[in-house]
């Protein structure tokens, strides 16, 4: 059987949902619009902005078609929070302060200076960065970057820094300001699980989607994620606690650590002379993620409504606007007021509610279907789950306290999904039979049933088209309804693989300059995940670097675990191999851009004991897979 490939027009029910959420939300109430257009000087004069070698990396006008009303294929929601995303182009704040917004998933903030600029979180990669900088100096004069600041460790925060600062720069006295653990953090997220992280951001940003009103319209928190050049300078200044303040080219600010909300290293930046607040990613015009689809950390919304609250304390009665690393600014000291208590109870209300719930008995699944927002909430549309949910943030604040265990014994010791699903279609009666009754579930409209019961059928047989077809067209409609981006992403990109098989991972944080920013430590422990223990049971081998500008390292794999030791203690076992190198060199060796043949055969490289053993030691490593199955086993 032949399967269909064309994405298919929504359903009756899907079409009734969309035309009750117009009737259901004040969509009268334009003050977003006036706000995300207020201040607007201009955008470029080219929409596509392309890398060295020509390939574009990002389309301002991939968006134009949001101009229109919304079909019955998008959540008319998430249409007007991607109608007000994809506005682009350079705005002012307030007076010497300007945004440059809609040139990727996040915003970079200029500030003028006596003498230059101070950059804020220069966007993901460096080609948006450079033409965000560029559009801002069309308008107000080519000035200087005299500092840099990321307000938090995610990469569409710093990636850019490239397009607007280089090394030589910062080496001559252009300081990069950071919160405390900026790095650490910066680098292990995007390296350690950077591989799954990444393979899943492809189906949570949509990237591979075409973009329109049967595709990608959104993410809620931005449009998507641009594919240029991501890099990253390390920081030459840290902010290590809040009421820390500092002045750069005139430019006075005071801070606010705020670790463990949106990113586990994040800050809040004041501006005195400006009346100005920057809340970086913890008050955006949604409700945010804590607990992101293409995971990470689970966040602490505990904490994460408790810094809010200090905020209001802080600077709500300084501040005339208050700004962030996504979307439009708030303006008016008592609007200000409004959107940081509507935030902070936001966050605070999914905690309460979940461990009150959770205390009761109840399981994260029947949570997520029993929470809803108090109505005054709910009305406030900055509160809508474009970007996080309800439903899977109540999930994530169960998962923090108490695991991926529900109590019932039931689920302790489960079947994998690809075993589980034989054995339920068989006791269903056969693919066939699941497969007449899920066609029955999709013409009533129950879509979730469907997807829920026929990814038995794809895991028990991944080749049967007629299952590929239902299930692809089940998840197209559940995206068609969804109010959240990154949910309708999901669901969509489900069903594009399903029709015309694995997109891969179109865009990855892993670049040379996070690796070459981890630290040894973090060197050793990104090879230990990549050891095949079951393979290397047997094996016994240890290797001693003797680095020349450094202490000794040594490494051993034994028992399946690779683990290593600086210095000689007693931890450190008798070497099989030792090898004297620099630490330059050593890196390169465990960043795989040098073999150890090419190593042990440099000048000045001395080896003593049997040579093979780091080569066999090496052996037993494996390689990341950015292809990996998602929708099939």
């Amino acid at each position: 059987m032949t399967q269909n490939t064309e994405a298919k027009p929504a359903e009756p029910s899907i079409v009734r949902a969309n035309d009750a959420v117009l009737r259901r939300f004040p969509f009268d109430d334009t003050r977003d619009l006036a706000d995300a257009r207020r201040g607007f000087m201009g955008t470029a004069r080219e929409s596509v902005v392309k890398d060295a070698v020509g390939r574009a990396v990002w389309d301002l006008d991939a968006y134009g078609f949001l101009d229109q009303e919304c079909p019955a294929t998008a959540n008319p929601s998430l249409w007007r929070q991607s109608r007000l995303c994809c506005d682009h182009g350079l705005f002012e704040v307030t007076e010497g302060i300007y945004q440059v917004r809609g040139f990727d998933l996040s915003n970079m903030t200029i500030v003028e200076g006596g003498r230059g600029v101070l950059v804020i979180d220069p966007l993901l990669c460096a080609e948006t960065a450079a033409a965000g900088l560029a559009l801002y100096r069309s308008h107000r004069g080519d000035r200087p970057v005299t500092a840099v600041l990321y307000t938090h460790s995610h990469a569409d925060h710093f990636g850019g820094v490239r397009g607007v600062v280089t090394d030589e720069d910062v080496a001559g006295g252009v300081p990069v300001f950071a919160p405390h653990g900026f790095l650490a953090h910066a680098v292990s997220e995007n390296v350690y699980a950077g591989t799954a992280m990444n393979r899943r951001a492809a189906y949570m940003y949509g990237a591979a989607l075409p973009k329109g009103e049967r595709g990608q319209i959104g993410a809620g928190l931005g449009q998507t994620v641009s594919t240029g050049s991501v890099g990253l300078i390390p920081p030459t200044a840290y902010i290590t606690r809040t009421g820390q303040t500092e002045v750069i080219d005139g430019i006075r600010m005071v801070f606010q650590l705020t670790p463990g909300t949106e990113a586990p290293a994040e800050l809040n930046i004041h501006f005195p002379d400006h009346a100005a607040l920057c809340t970086a990613e913890n008050a955006t015009h949604n409700l945010h993620n804590l607990l992101t689809p293409r995971g990470a950390q689970v966040r602490d919304p505990r904490v994460w409504a408790r810094y809010l609250t200090e905020a209001i304390d802080l600077f709500a009665d300084l501040s005339d606007v208050a700004f962030a690393s996504h979307h439009w600014p708030v303006w008016g000291r008592e609007r200000v007021v409004e959107f940081l208590s509507q935030q902070r109870d936001l966050y605070a209300y999914l905690h309460d509610q979940t461990l009150r719930m959770l205390n009761q008995g109840l399981t994260a699944l029947e949570i997520a279907e029993r929470i809803e927002l108090p109505p005054a909430l709910e009305r406030a549309w900055h509160t809508h789950g474009y970007y996080g949910s309800v439903s899977h943030n109540t999930k994530a604040v169960y998962q923090r306290y108490l695991g991926w265990f529900d109590g019932n014994p039931a689920h302790l010791w489960e079947h994998p999904p690809t075993q589980a699903a034989k054995r339920y279609v068989e006791f269903m009666g056969g693919a066939g039979e699941v497969l007449r009754r899920a066609r029955q579930s999709f013409a009533d409209g129950d879509f979730r049933w469907v997807v829920q019961v026929v990814n038995h059928v794809l895991f028990a047989d991944p080749d049967n088209a007629q299952a590929r077809d239902l299930q692809a067209d089940a998840l197209e409609q559940l995206g068609y309804g969804s109010e959240n981006g990154t949910w309708r992403n999901f669901f969509l990109s489900g069903a594009l693989e399903l029709r015309h098989g694995p997109v891969g991972t179109p865009t990855s944080t892993v670049s040379p300059d996070l690796l070459a920013a981890l630290t040894l430590e973090q060197l050793f422990d990104a090879l230990a995940i990549r050891v095949d223990g079951p393979r290397s049971w047997d094996a016994d081998i240890t290797v001693r670097f003797s680095v020349t500008d450094g202490e000794p390292v040594t490494m051993r794999l034994r028992n399946g675990v690779l683990t290593h030791v600086t210095g000689t203690g007693r931890a450190a076992a008798v070497p099989d191999t030792g090898i004297t190198l620099t630490e330059e060199e050593l890196r390169a060796l465990l960043l795989g851009t040098i073999t150890p043949a090419d190593l042990t055969a440099r000048d000045g490289v001395e080896v003593t004991g049997d040579a093979g053993k780091l080569t066999e030691l090496l052996g037993h490593l494996t390689e990341p897979d950015p292809d990996f199955a998602i929708v099939t086993p």
